[in-house]
């Protein structure tokens, strides 16, 4: 059973940190969302990008449309940024149910968890978005012209990126819960062809296009990042086993 579930702290004390934790985290993406919001209008025309490079133009439908669309990349801008304090948060939370050994890995933590949630990011915005806007908008032809919603559009770039961002926690997420004890590195390679399965099935819902190419390109980094994350449980699971020896 996982350390966090001892009785170190009572239950009333476990939600009152959460809550300041959750605090904290908001208080540092409202911090960066007024850095990230004068160079929203920048942002929103790189992400439009793979619109203009089909030779097609975004409006907006409603009067307040655009200015919220430019809060809503502003937002997103803030999460990339403030990643590394909410990072930070999430680790200051688990910290408690760690051994003493343990807690220097905060800063790995922190580092490793930012750059693979911006490496995320930037995948979906370069590889995954570009193939998939591409695609659906080859169906355009003689009396069916696309009409896109700038509030839309922004709608869909933005939970893909926010997905893989989450998706490409997946290795570092693993290792803190080997290292907790809630899995074990046998247990999740004995259920490796659950994650695969797993991984077309998410591809094939999260996805916005039908075709194999693009469900493959977030597949298969579901898949190398899980493979990766069997990976660190291994090393780190052994080096937490060789500490806790160690101390005791």
């Amino acid at each position: 059973m996982s350390r966090l579930l001892d009785d170190k702290m009572p239950f009333m004390e476990h939600l009152g940190e959460l809550r300041t934790r959750i605090v904290r985290s908001l208080i540092a993406v409202l911090i960066a969302l007024v850095i990230a919001f004068p160079a929203s209008p920048y942002v929103l025309d790189f992400l439009s990008r793979p619109i203009v490079a089909t030779g097609h133009q975004l409006v907006f439908v409603a009067v307040t449309e655009a200015f919220w669309t430019q809060m809503k990349v502003a937002l997103f801008c803030a999460l990339f940024l403030a990643a590394p304090a909410v990072l930070w948060q999430v680790w200051r939370f688990v910290e408690p149910g760690l051994h003493r050994h343990e807690r220097r890995y905060a800063i790995p933590f922190v580092v490793v968890g930012s750059v693979m949630f911006i490496a995320g990011g930037a995948f979906s915005l370069l590889v995954v978005t570009p193939n998939a806007v591409a695609f659906l908008l080859s169906y355009a032809r003689p009396g069916l012209q696309p009409m896109i919603s700038i509030g839309a559009y922004i709608d869909f770039l933005l939970k893909f990126t926010l997905a893989f961002g989450a998706v490409f926690e997946v290795p570092l997420g693993m290792t803190l819960a080997a290292r907790m004890g809630l899995v074990t590195p046998k247990a999740l390679a004995r259920n490796r062809k659950y994650a695969v399965l797993g991984a077309f099935i998410a591809a094939a819902i999260l996805t916005p296009t039908p075709d194999v190419v693009n469900q493959s390109l977030m597949a298969g980094p579901i898949i190398v990042l899980y493979e990766i994350g069997i990976v660190c449980a291994k090393v780190f699971g052994r080096r937490a086993a060789r500490a806790t020896v160690g101390a005791a």
